[in-house]
């Protein structure tokens, strides 16, 4: 179904329900929410506790799962002005390009603000404008079969070289007894903005940069970035099934769970699906920061995480950012975590006792959630989904075998120096 058609339909389909229950004294909200592993029940049910509390009405709007249909999915609705939608969920990276339809929180957030991580709050401000209340944030984290490598006698990898030869051993081991569908490694390798993340991670682990540096400069094109590409690509069709270039996230994940994986790489909302009563690897997972680029190199996870916004054209604004600010608690945040392992973005709930007899890595790994790399969309603005696009399609070439690393970051820097205007954006 196109954009169109799906915008259309969402559009009719809420405004009926709006015409239907237009007489009632309490508000009706609807929220857009997104259905990636437990995300559409944890949003309904928060949503639903909030409805109970204020007597109000909640309407949900699923979207599409890849990030990259959803933003041309609300850009349309926006540039409409339509009134449909009151709360949007939106990526970190959107603030920048979406700020103009949002309004501002600061009043209604009042002092919580101070109780987010700061970085948060300063990404979501556009203009001195808090345009988005950060609702979980994420990091990419590796997860492995625990039991698989004890069975090798194999450590858990502090390199990708490491992880490159341990996953053969394994996946080798494994299919010679018998399980011709194991892999070594799965990822998201489809030309979107997960494979964006990706290959952020391997080009930042071996120091090749961000893509864009903070001043605006490109800097994709370099033998340390290079490198990163090159390794990734050798793991197609050897330790990576071919298919994993159309792998998402829940399609690495459905890999994995299945037992037929060594290693993915994903997010840490996996994990509580990965530990459910009926996963054929649960108490099997361990998650670790993700390697380094070779003994030089740094652990990179990319920066992610989803706010929360309402938009300028709603018509209960009022009541809109009363249920952005209940969505955003820290009792919320704590629910969520502990039911789904979705990351807080309340510094306190890293220390919860609760929270971390849930999801242990969170006390781990909180360095490397609160340093995580972020994409370049501050200085690139409102380009960065072009500059993106233009990174995952060139990254995909490399990993399809279709172009070398080299040649490939050469004729990206080349697009994104003119586009950039001298680094001026």
């Amino acid at each position: 179904m196109s954009l169109r058609k799906y915008a259309a339909l969402i559009a009719g389909g809420l405004s009926a329900t709006l015409m239907t229950i237009g007489l009632a004294h309490a508000a009706t909200i609807s929220i857009s929410c997104g259905a990636v592993g437990k995300e559409l029940e944890m949003c309904k049910t928060g949503a639903e506790a909030w409805a109970k509390k204020t007597g109000n009405t909640v309407t949900l709007v699923s979207t599409p799962d890849s990030t990259t249909e959803r933003l041309a999915l609300y850009q349309q609705l926006l540039a409409a002005g339509a009134s449909d939608i009151d709360v949007f969920q939106i990526d970190v990276i959107w603030p920048g390009i979406l700020a103009n339809h949002f309004i501002d929180l600061s009043k209604a957030a009042g002092s919580a603000v101070g109780e987010h991580f700061q970085p948060i709050i300063k990404n979501n401000t556009v203009g001195g404008k808090l345009v988005g209340m950060p609702w979980f944030t994420d990091a990419g984290v590796l997860y492995y079969r625990k039991d698989l490598l004890e069975k090798y006698g194999a450590k858990p990898p502090t390199t990708w070289e490491e992880l490159t030869a341990t996953a053969k051993k394994v996946m080798d081991g494994e299919r010679k007894a018998g399980n011709d569908k194991m892999w070594g490694f799965v990822w998201q390798g489809r030309a979107y903005e997960g494979l964006t993340c990706d290959a952020l991670e391997w080009v930042a682990s071996y120091n090749g940069g961000t893509i864009v540096d903070p001043s605006g400069k490109v800097t994709i094109n370099n033998p340390n970035a290079a490198a990163a590409l090159k390794t990734a690509a050798g793991w197609v069709n050897t330790i990576t099934p071919k298919g994993v270039l159309n792998y998402g996230e829940e399609e690495a994940r459905g890999v994995f769970q299945s037992g037929n994986a060594v290693f993915m790489r994903n997010w840490p909302y996996a994990w509580n699906l990965a530990q459910g009563a009926d996963s054929p690897i649960k108490d099997k997972v361990g998650v670790i920061a993700l390697p380094k680029g070779g003994a030089s190199g740094r652990n990179a996870a990319t920066l992610g995480g989803w706010q929360l916004a309402v938009s300028k054209y709603s018509k209960n604004q009022k009541e809109a950012a009363d249920l952005v600010m209940y969505l955003t608690s820290t009792a919320e945040q704590k629910r969520r975590a502990i039911e789904a392992s979705y990351n807080p973005t309340i510094g306190s709930l890293y220390k919860d006792k609760e929270v971390l007899a849930a999801v242990p890595f969170f006390g781990s790994l909180y360095e490397t959630f609160v340093n995580a790399v972020p994409r370049p969309s501050t200085p690139t603005g409102s380009k960065y989904n072009q500059v993106s696009s233009e990174f995952w399609n060139s990254v995909s070439s490399v990993l399809g075998g279709q172009a070398e690393p080299a040649a490939a970051l050469k004729t990206l820097d080349e697009k994104l120096t003119r586009m950039s205007r001298g680094g001026k954006w």
